[in-house]
């Protein structure tokens, strides 16, 4: 089963990753390849140069980043494949772990629907 863990941030808190931490997570992204459990990853940039694309009531709108009313935002993501939620909580705590104690991040897990609709998956 493939799940989604979603890294929340606070990206105002001026806090850059260290040396140490970016070589800890090197490893640990290195040893979850060859297990097979870390399937993609990466950070994603600030909101400051993202845009969000709204869709209600028939209209589409675009607003520039950064988005103020976000206390928390996405920082990055991990697509693990892990046998259970219970497996895939305990390779999140394994990433939140090499953080250290002066960072306040969280991340939130949930299942992905690996299937695509008949119709894409075999056009007539």
């Amino acid at each position: 089963m493939r799940f989604l863990s979603m890294i929340r941030i606070n990206e105002n808190t001026g806090l850059v990753p260290s040396e140490q931490l970016m070589a800890d997570m090197g490893e640990l992204m290195a040893e979850m390849t060859r297990e097979g459990t870390l399937v993609d990853t990466a950070g994603l940039r600030p909101t400051s140069e993202g845009k969000r694309i709204r869709y209600a009531h028939g209209k589409i709108s675009t607003t520039d980043g950064p988005f103020t009313e976000s206390k928390e935002v996405i920082g990055g993501y991990a697509v693990l494949e892990a046998t259970s939620m219970d497996h895939a909580v305990e390779l999140t705590r394994r990433f939140l772990a090499v953080h250290g104690d002066e960072w306040n991040i969280e991340c939130e897990i949930r299942q992905m629907e690996c299937g695509r609709p008949d119709s894409i998956e075999n056009p007539q």
